[in-house]
């Protein structure tokens, strides 16, 4: 008998479960996510779920870790500052793909070097005017791309190498994430890697020590957002590949949960709802890449639409036309009753003082507080000079912020994730309701108060008290979640204009059967699973939203950690074989380009070179047996009758269920 450890890692709470030969939950757990220090938080889900099951530490022989952490992390804009170093590439390059929304203020170095098409040198590579750069910035990682540096990436492993060496920082290659063509693209990615380095470095090292404080030994794997599992050490390396780890995790979870074939999978966590289909019974992966937000990678994950909307959404009321609106999201912030139950004096406090007042305040039920072990490299003077106000106690944001221009700084300083925002959310409007009751609901009824009775345009009140405002706000999120889930399903059934559908008065009449003339119906035609900590309590109300069919499975609240221990490792090796010229035949080697003769024998030192890497990847993420499968997808032109080679693309996969776990079942046995 095998005993495994899941763990998710998620914006609000950290999830472990523990399960028989992946057969069987024995026991199931939750903690609040302690950003301060994520281990604090995996600690005590850890310690909760093993006091409840009376399993000792060393009978654990797998642990597996998913985290919403870098999906979490884009969708916001955080991470650590970073530097580009754009090998061959033009100053126009920087635009495309949203590379330079990506960067923000980031340095760019756009210097020489580079390959062709055919992996042959473009220019020199000037790696002095490199390191001189490189040593002259202020920052905490570095990325390098260079132009077709999939065809040959020589330039780009001088550059790691020499950057690395003079800085002892950080540096990720393009081409060790993607083996695709597409540099912006490439450079995206890698960029959002070396921005994610610390935070997943943070993440996995205080992971590791809080299991081994505990007493279990077991090697820790980390899920990938292809919902694989990987080992902590390649994750630390390749944290991009971590992104849609936590909703991955929901979706192999999900299918365990349910058994379903055919459904739309919705996990809500705290900042985010995802949303995957299910297709015969497995999740249906991306073919474009991972997109979080407006960033679209080359990182190969499930086909998941990611929204700025959870429990802990920031809601905001706006005043324009007669009648205010209520929106949510996409920035998470911390629930007041959760803000309350850590410092109610300071909380309740303001909070009486600001229904006092006659007039209803700016920055009214909203509070600030330090996140702790955050670096500030990289801040300008005014942000740092609003950072020291801040203390790690919470604080009224009105005695913090002072002039407008303070506003903009502490946008920075949450976008960094130095501090953190309190304020209403749908958890608050959970409370006030009387569905949940997990924190402080005096605090969120005082909070929701202060909200309502702000004016719209009309000049009438938000809402008569908090529980009318609370069900606007729940309202809010059912009308997001089920308009997220049908642009989800359009997008799936190759709509153009999805969003668009989503949101269209037609739909929507379908939708509310409203009466006419015309008599219109509209639904989903599959199941909703959904899955979340606050699942139980709002989707009953978005599938009635969407006349869609609503599976709410037992375990469904740590669907992402029971994912975490029933997924395997799975690792992908692509190359190319190219012909340059007649006769010629180019097999694109990871060390170097090299010639054939015949095509055939280019083919084979590809598909050999990338099974030895690909089997290498799997035993090092811990696969106790590896089992190999090769795809070649060759491109051939038939010119004046005659048959002739172009290109070929080889992947070699490499699955496997880790060594421990396997070790385990097989000793029992």
């Amino acid at each position: 008998m095998a005993i495994l450890l899941g763990v998710d890692t998620g914006g609000t709470y950290t999830d472990a479960v523990l399960m028989r030969d992946e057969d069987v939950v024995l026991a199931s757990a939750k903690s609040l996510t302690t950003r301060h220090d994520l281990a604090e938080g995996v600690g005590s889900a850890v310690a909760a779920v093993l006091a409840s099951s009376c399993i000792e530490p060393q009978d654990i022989s797998l642990a597996s870790l998913s985290t919403t952490l870098a999906t979490n992390a884009l969708v916001e804009g955080q991470g650590a500052r970073v530097a580009l170093v754009y090998i061959g590439f033009a100053e126009r390059d920087l635009t495309a793909q949203g590379l330079q929304d990506a960067l923000g203020d980031d340095p760019v170095l756009l210097t020489q070097g580079g390959h062709t098409h055919d992996g042959s040198e473009a220019a020199t590579l000037n790696t002095t005017g490199i390191v001189d750069w490189a040593k002259a910035q202020d920052v905490s990682a570095f990325a390098i791309a260079a132009q077709f540096g999939t065809r040959n990436p020589a330039h780009e492993v001088a550059a790691r190498d020499a950057v690395r060496a003079a800085t002892g920082k950080p540096v990720t290659c393009s081409h060790e994430l993607s083996a695709k063509l597409g540099g912006p693209k490439r450079a995206l990615t890698a960029v959002l890697n070396a921005r994610l380095i610390g935070l997943t470095h943070r993440l996995i090292g205080r992971a590791e020590r809080a299991l081994r404080d505990l007493g279990i030994g077991a090697p820790l794997m980390v899920v990938r957002g292809d919902g694989a599992l990987m080992s902590a050490d390649q994750a630390q390396e390749r944290p991009i590949e971590t992104i849609l780890s936590g909703p991955a995790a929901s979706i192999v979870g999900a299918r365990w949960l349910t058994s379903a074939k055919h459904a739309l999978v919705s996990d809500i966590g705290g900042t985010t709802t995802d949303i995957a289909l299910l297709e015969k019974g497995r999740p249906v992966i991306d073919p474009d890449g991972a997109r979080v937000g407006p960033h679209r990678t080359m990182v190969e994950a499930v086909a998941m639409r990611t929204y700025g909307l959870g429990g802990d959404s920031e809601v905001h009321i706006s005043d324009e036309g007669l009648e205010a609106q209520v929106t949510l999201g996409p920035k998470r912030v911390l629930p007041i009753a959760l803000a309350a139950l850590d410092a109610p004096d300071i909380v309740h406090t303001t909070l009486d003082a600001q229904l006092n007042r006659a007039v209803p305040g700016e920055h009214d039920a909203r509070f600030v507080r330090r996140v702790a072990g955050q670096d500030d490299i990289g801040l300008t003077d005014r942000a740092l000079s609003v950072l020291v106000r801040i203390t790690e106690t919470p604080q009224p944001l009105g005695d913090v912020l002072k002039t407008r221009l303070d506003g903009q700084a502490l946008r920075q300083l949450v976008s960094r994730g130095l501090v953190q925002v309190a304020g209403p959310t749908p958890t608050d409007a959970l409370h006030v309701l009387g569905r949940a009751a997990h924190w402080d609901t005096e605090a969120s009824e005082k909070a929701l108060m202060l909200l309502a009775r702000k004016r719209g345009g009309s000049g009438d009140r938000h809402a008569a008290d908090a529980v009318g405002m609370a069900r606007r706000i729940v309202d809010a999120l059912t009308a997001a979640t089920g308009t997220a889930l049908l642009e989800a399903a359009f997008a799936n059934d190759g709509m153009d204009a999805p969003s668009t559908l989503a949101r269209h008065d037609l739909l929507h009449r379908g939708l509310q059967r409203t009466p006419g003339l015309v008599q219109i119906q509209a639904g989903l035609s599959v199941p909703v699973v959904g899955l979340g900590a606050s699942a139980q309590m709002t989707y009953p109300a978005v599938g009635s939203w969407l006349n869609a069919e609503t599976l709410l499975p037992d375990h469904g609240d740590v669907a992402n950690a029971i994912g975490a221990v029933t997924g395997r490792i799975r690792m992908t090796q692509e190359g190319m074989v190219t012909s340059p010229g007649e006769g010629l035949y180019r097999a694109h080697l990871a060390e170097a380009p090299k010639d054939f003769a015949d095509a055939e024998s280019a083919l084979t030192a590809m598909e050999d070179a990338l099974r030895a890497l690909a089997r290498a990847d799997a035993e090092n993420a811990g696969a106790a047996s590896v089992h190999l499968h090769v795809t070649r997808d060759i491109k051939r032109v038939t010119i004046e009758a005659r048959e002739m080679f172009v290109e070929a693309r080889i992947t070699v996969e490499a699955t496997g269920r880790p060594r421990i776990a396997s070790h385990e079942v097989e000793t029992a046995l």
